[in-house]
């Protein structure tokens, strides 16, 4: 086992963290989309409010778990109002409770305590959680120090209300806690936290960091694809949750699949979420992705203008501003392609903009993989052929690179560490 992942706890992961403020499931899609805009991950949690009578009482771990609806990313506010209700009453469509819009799943979060192993919080992750909710803490400075069964004089216990998934539990006593736990406030850990925070230790990894993902066995080949000249609005039927992501793909005469683009909550995080919609229910998948000319024919085009003239900034959703009279490519960040090609398998340097598909060959090491995910803040990569970039092979995301990294191992290199 890594040392990393035994000398750090969780709290060393919530150094610089906001506090996370609570978004409610009686809250609007307009306020959603800002509130997505402006938040450091692609998606926000949802909660039910505290009734009156609760918020005078002290809310322990469990009853807040019971409040906790799922999380709301920005493919399903775009499937939402790309229904032809939403479409022909806009305005009364970004007003709609967004308990009717996010799926409900509270398995995506689980409160820990600052001082959990590090290596717990990964198991936690890789059987599905996607927030790790951790209570905020006066003076803490991180803890790196080594673990034993012991900690803090107290032997770790193995309880979990699920059963698939056995972790420590640290109960720590105010006398041996270096810090005072605020009541009541708390920050939200994403893995994206997780991963920006291994591949600053990636010394500590070594020699996985450096191998391929098909040796270490992590491309995933059960993704969900969808065809360039299928509606695009086929994608909004069926949403994947992990990854929230389609692969927008071409056959091959070979029985192959050449990526062309995706459709994605990653790719629609700051985009303008009403052109999007309208995009969604209108245009096939190859368009969607590739985007269409400006200068097209408008009477093929909607009028967005709405009666009160606003509309949610395009880029991130923080203001109000009116709405396009035309559906453009570009609102919803993709750029154009030659509208004279008959084939949306045409040269992919063409593409341009956020249409351009996040891939990595089958020969990439993680530490490329991982650092490609970071700097594009993308939930995945899709994974292509050697010999060929564009022939569509599988997918990498975080859950997979979790498991490649807590896998356990064995060799001289693992023996000598543990020396």
């Amino acid at each position: 086992m890594a040392s990393v992942f035994l000398y750090h706890v969780v709290g060393d992961l919530t150094v610089g963290k906001p506090e996370m403020v609570e978004f409610t499931e009686n809250e609007t899609v307009e306020a959603a989309i800002r509130a997505i805009g402006e938040s450091t991950d692609c998606g926000i949690a949802v909660w039910k409010r505290r009734s009156n009578v609760q918020k005078g009482l002290f809310e322990n771990a469990e009853m807040r778990h019971q409040r906790f609806v799922g999380i709301l990313n920005p493919l399903d506010i775009v499937a939402f109002l790309a229904k032809e209700d939403c479409l022909n009453d806009q305005d009364n469509a970004l007003k709609t409770p967004v308990s009717e819009v996010v799926i409900p799943d509270n398995t995506l979060l689980k409160e820990v305590d600052p001082g959990t192993r590090l290596i717990d919080a990964l198991e936690i992750m890789k059987n599905g959680v996607r927030r790790l909710l951790v209570p905020k803490s006066i003076g803490w400075r991180g803890m790196s120090k080594r673990f034993s069964i012991l900690y803090n004089g107290k032997w770790l216990k193995n309880i979990d209300s699920n059963p698939n998934i056995a972790i420590p539990n640290i109960n720590r006593t105010s006398s041996s806690t270096p810090t005072t736990i605020i009541r009541d406030k708390y920050c939200c850990l994403s893995r994206e936290d997780v991963i920006r925070f291994l591949i600053g230790c990636l010394g500590a990894l070594a020699p996985l960091p450096l191998s391929s993902i098909t040796s270490l066995g992590i491309i995933n080949p059960n993704y969900c694809s969808i065809e360039a000249s299928s509606p695009a609005i086929e994608a909004a039927l069926k949403i994947p949750r992990e990854p929230s992501a389609f692969a927008v793909v071409e056959p091959t005469p070979d029985g192959q699949q050449k990526i062309l683009g995706e459709i994605s909550a990653s790719k629609l995080w700051k985009c303008d979420y009403l052109a999007a919609a309208w995009a969604l229910a209108n245009l096939s998948a190859g368009q969607f992705v590739t985007g269409v000319e400006d200068n097209v024919s408008s009477r093929s085009l909607p009028d967005l203008t709405a009666a009160n003239g606003a509309n949610l900034a395009n880029g991130g959703g923080g203001g109000r501003i009116n709405r396009q009279r035309t559906f453009s490519s570009r609102s919803i960040g993709f750029f154009n392609l030659n509208p004279s090609s008959q084939s949306f398998g045409t040269n992919r340097s063409m593409y341009r903009g956020r249409s351009v598909p996040l891939t990595c060959k089958a020969t990439s090491s993680l530490a490329a993989v991982m650092a490609q995910m970071l700097s594009h803040r993308a939930t995945h990569v899709w994974v292509t052929e050697t010999e060929n970039d564009d022939v569509l092979v599988g997918l990498v995301g975080y859950a997979d690179i979790l498991a490649a990294v807590t896998r356990p191992r064995t060799g001289p290199y693992q023996e000598a560490q543990s020396t």
